[in-house]
């Protein structure tokens, strides 16, 4: 089920509302009382944005009531960001730090008819919410609590352990944890980690039901947790696990703890709690203080199961064990044990090559292999089995149990503002390997980062969503460089973002014949030609366009690319356009006020930028490392919100006049700058300036003894010399 993502919408756009100044609201007359209403309805739809999620998997008019308004949102953010870009307008017209010319050209655009246009497009977008007041409140949609995170789902102690495959190792591993003498002043617990469908629980019941286990615990207790941590509710579950006749519905907190000591009466117990998504530590000390009030719990131990890092760090003293997928031997024994009936495989040679394939696809993960293996049982048309090998697991029909919906609940246990991070990390390709920096700016470009709190930056809150999502393990740290790194997602999540993303994501490659014109970001991901006029016809609205691989010997697909992204996608956000052959970027680029995010990495022929390049005031990153400028354009003073700056330059000095202005700087990166001797010692008014990167600078890491990323301040405070003299 695609998302509509409506409740982050909403909040971020009433967030920017109540963000906007007093002088940028006072760009144009007569609105503060429009937006106010804006502001007043948005939020009223807002609070009950939760109930109408619960609601519309059976309601079809509801859902598309909710894509309708969906679009009136994001309409409603762009005119929002409008009132921004004007702001920055006129705060480069009076700039004292960037030259007169540049200044003139920027006034010479005033939109004089800014503020009629900001007014009737507030009262169009009123006038929408209106007319759809009246068939949203038919709904009877009340407030109600967050409750999207409660499951329903029940597990049980029992297995078959001729039917686990490739979990001895593990098994073994845990009843040693077991074994082992603790001497933590608490009951000790083992948390087992990793993602849905990895076969968590089947590892528990495996050690559960052990011999050895059983002689040493002689009370076995398995709750599943799964949908709420409520001490009274876990209270009672363990009981009724220890004595089914006990009746203890309807006691309180504390009779409950006095009939859980006198059932324990002295017993040595081995209490599972299977499926934990509770993040709030006030209640695991709860539970974990009535557990240890007893005197008689020596030896007595707790196995947790979770899908979190940080849920086992909150239960537990001792390091995760952290499980791993199967090896591709393991799965595929898995898979014919589900795909054929009594080693029928035998029988069928061509199957089985294709079977191969379609277990490399599951990347470990035994669910996965046992969704894919039922969908093939009995199933002896081979043309079908190749069907289900080309197809993305995604798109495949599945059943409650099986892969997809299994981790959709990790999705759905996220906060909306994670659920939008994570969908659109679909737009990068399987098995990429993602820069931290990079996913954050892309984040930031798009608005989907919470207003940053006191004493925090913007890519403080992008940083805090990644260190999120990994502790949920739904991303992998891949390498930790200190202020980046690298992580990776498993391909199942990858399937995961893109079924949720289907009516905001799109990868583009040369089979996309049409694409729904609500779309908000792009992704070509194809070494073939494409027909970039046919895809493009109704978009309008997308704010990300990144290529990764589209012909690179086609220089008319990658014009005809861009030109199509700059007359149609005014209010695009992010264009990345990495290794592109272009010669030259369009003159009308600078239409694009929006774009916050541009990607120019190695497109080597380009020798210069547009004049128009001044009117892209809102960019926060860009990377132009490869593109060989003699110089830093003039056209780059109006840049005043660039936060990162990656380029390189053909000239022996950096001109100073060009960096007065970038006062929101951090970090700066000099990549194969051979000429540059020496840095401009008007990087002094880069105040916010905290990294500079110089790589392949032969000649400034001689005179700096810089090689690589460098704490500018820290460097600066080191060296112990005045600031004007490190440049003479």
């Amino acid at each position: 089920m695609a998302e509509t993502f409506l409740l982050d919408i909403a909040q971020r756009v009433v967030e920017k509302i109540a963000h906007l100044s007093m002088e940028e609201l006072g760009l144009a007359f007569n609105v503060e009382s429009d937006l106010r209403k804006l502001k007043e309805t948005m939020s009223s739809i807002k609070a009950v944005l939760l109930d109408a999620e619960r609601q519309q998997h059976q309601n079809e008019k509801l859902r598309l009531c909710m894509w309708k308004l969906r679009d009136i949102f994001y309409d409603a953010e762009d005119v929002v960001d409008d009132f921004k870009c004007e702001a920055l307008r006129k705060q480069v017209v009076n700039h004292p730090n960037i030259s007169f010319k540049v200044r003139f050209l920027a006034s010479c655009s005033l939109p004089l008819s800014f503020s009629f246009k900001m007014g009737h497009k507030i009262k169009s977008i009123n006038q929408r919410l209106n007319e759809l007041a009246t068939e949203w409140n038919n709904f009877n949609l009340g407030q109600g609590t967050d409750n999207r995170h409660v499951f329903h789902r029940e597990t049980h102690s029992c297995v078959n352990s001729s039917d686990v495959i490739g979990r001895d190792v593990d098994k073994e591993n845990i009843i040693d944890l077991l074994m082992k003498p603790s001497e933590d002043p608490n009951i000790p617990v083992i948390p087992i980690v990793g993602i849905g469908g990895l076969g968590k629980t089947t590892l528990t019941q495996l050690v559960y039901n052990d011999d050895r286990v059983t002689r040493c615990f002689p009370l076995k207790i398995w709750i599943c947790v799964s949908d709420e941590f409520d001490l009274s509710r876990l209270l009672k579950l363990i009981i009724h696990s220890i004595n089914k006749g006990e009746k203890c519905d309807n006691l309180t907190v504390e009779a409950l703890q006095i009939c859980l000591r006198s059932l324990l009466n002295d017993k040595k117990f081995l209490l599972v709690l299977d499926d934990v998504w509770n993040e709030n530590r006030a209640r695991w000390i709860e539970l974990r203080d009535i557990l240890g009030s007893m005197d008689y719990l020596c030896g007595s131990k707790i196995i947790v199961t979770t899908r979190s890092l940080k849920v086992a760090f909150i239960m537990s003293s001792i390091h995760p064990y952290e499980l791993k997928g199967l090896p591709f031997e393991d799965c595929l024994t898995l898979f014919i044990k589900w795909a054929f009936n009594n080693e029928d495989e035998r029988q069928y040679p061509n199957l089985m090559r294709i079977g191969k394939e379609i277990v490399q696809k599951c990347k470990g993960v035994p669910l996965a292999v046992r969704t894919l293996g039922s969908l093939l049982f009995l199933k002896t048309d081979e043309s079908y089995w190749i069907s289900i090998r080309d197809s993305e697991i995604w798109m495949l029909e599945q059943s409650e149990n099986d892969i997809l919906p299994v981790l959709k609940l990790s999705y759905n246990h996220l906060p909306s503002h994670l659920q939008r991070c994570l969908a659109l990390l679909s737009l990068y390709k399987k098995d990429e390997i993602y820069y931290s920096d990079q996913v954050v700016y892309l984040w930031m470009a798009n608005g989907l980062l919470e207003h940053p709190k006191q004493k925090q930056d913007w890519e403080d809150v992008g940083d805090q969503y990644l260190n999120e999502l990994m502790s949920r393990c739904l991303i992998q740290m891949n390498q930790d460089y200190g202020d980046v790194f690298t992580f990776k997602m498993h391909d199942l999540i990858h399937d995961l973002a893109l079924e949720v993303s289907q009516k905001e994501c799109k990868i583009v490659n040369c089979q996309t014949k049409t694409i729904d014109e609500n779309v908000r970001h792009l992704s070509f991901c194809d070494d073939k030609q494409i027909n970039v006029a046919q895809v493009f016809t109704k978009l309008k609205k997308v704010r990300t366009v990144m290529v990764q691989e589209v012909s690179k010997e086609s220089k008319a697909i990658h014009e005809s690319l861009v030109s199509l992204c700059v007359s149609n996608f005014k209010y695009i956000r992010a264009l990345c356009l990495q290794d592109s052959p272009l010669t030259a970027l369009p003159y009308s680029i600078g239409a694009l006020e929006h774009l916050r995010e541009l990607d120019l990495t190695n497109c080597c022929n380009i020798k210069k930028l547009p004049s128009s390049f001044y009117k892209l005031r809102r960019l926060q990153l860009l990377r132009m490392r490869g593109v060989p400028l003699m110089q830093l354009p003039v056209s780059m003073e109006t840049l005043i919100e660039l936060r990162y700056l990656e380029i390189t330059i053909k000239a022996k000095k950096l001109k100073g006049s060009r960096l007065r202005s970038w006062t929101s700087l951090q970090c700066l990166a000099l990549v194969d700058c051979d000429n540059l001797e020496c840095l401009s010692e008007e990087m002094k008014c880069l105040t916010e300036l905290t990294h500079l990167i110089l790589h392949g600078c032969t000649e400034l890491s001689n005179r700096y003894h810089i090689n690589g990323r460098l704490d500018w301040q820290e460097w600066l405070k080191k060296k112990r010399i005045p600031f004007d003299d490190l440049f003479n």
